[in-house]
């Protein structure tokens, strides 16, 4: 069964993309249509679909000749079992992150959840927090 709801994202060049994605942040490709410029991507069910602008349909065309950082004000939360091989391939890789690793404890009525996450923009300034999740504890 498909996800409810799968972004696509936007991008000026797919082969770096995937490289990003699937290189370093552990994205497998699900399947592609490279004469469109278009890929579908999972990491453990988080699902993305990239799309190269210029070769296939392009539904912002204000884009066209626009500077990065594409998606401004959106990031993209992914939870993934351990935030610390990410951490380490993006380091590896000489990424900067866009916050620092962090815990985080945000309320929740009558409870605060936690989050070991970090925020990491990708090749084209796309915002993605991956996070793990660090329980429940009473407020």
């Amino acid at each position: 069964m498909a996800n409810i709801l799968v972004p696509e994202l936007s991008v000026t060049d797919l082969a770096v993309s995937l490289r990003f994605y699937c290189d370093l942040l552990g994205f497998h490709l699900r399947y592609a249509r490279p004469d469109e410029g278009f890929a579908y991507l999972d990491r453990d069910g988080a699902e993305l679909m990239l799309d190269q602008l210029g070769l296939g349909r392009d539904f912002d065309p204000t884009l066209h000749g626009t500077a990065r950082p594409y998606g401004r004000g959106v990031n993209l939360q992914i939870r993934c079992a351990s935030v610390v091989p990410l951490l380490t391939a993006l380091g590896a890789a000489g990424h900067t992150l866009h916050l620092p690793a962090e815990d985080r404890w945000y309320r929740r009525d009558h409870t605060e959840t936690g989050n070991r996450q970090f925020i990491v923009a990708d090749p084209d300034g796309y915002l993605l927090r991956f996070y793990q999740d660090l329980g429940e504890r009473p407020l």
